[in-house]
């Protein structure tokens, strides 16, 4: 199945993905969010596939800064819905592949900690989670 994506559908990808991983920073304002930001994105760069080569280049044109976590996340969180969504329509192993990098991103983030993420960094995840699923 050949996928065809724009410009803004791979804005949509890369705002989605790199958005989560500035979520799990934010969360982890009080921990290591510099830490977190450079494993999430390191996991990102790392990805293979169509979604590899869309996520090789960071977001540019959108604002991942916020005023707030609240702020970000509801400028993220439908993000990744509408990534899943559009990849669904068009190659659903690749929205498999964007789920799975996503989620190795935020777990990547999470684990600059001894042991268990915290409430606030388990509590981002599952928010992240939900939303990838929504679609």
């Amino acid at each position: 199945m050949s996928v065809t994506l724009n410009d803004q559908d791979k804005l949509t990808l890369r705002t989605a993905a790199y958005g989560a991983v500035t979520l799990m920073s934010a969360a982890d304002a009080a921990g290591k969010p510099h830490k977190a930001a450079t494993e999430g994105s390191i996991a990102l760069a790392s990805a293979t596939g169509l979604v590899g080569h869309v996520l090789a280049k960071a977001p540019k044109g959108k604002d991942l800064g916020g005023k707030s976590v609240a702020a970000l996340a509801d400028h993220v969180l439908p993000a990744l819905t509408a990534a899943m969504t559009l990849l669904k329509k068009q190659d659903p192993a690749e929205a498999g592949n964007f789920r799975n990098t996503v989620i190795v991103a935020i777990e990547a983030a999470a684990r600059t900690h001894q042991g268990q993420p915290s409430p606030t960094l388990a509590d981002m995840a599952r928010k992240i989670i939900e939303a990838l699923d929504a679609a």
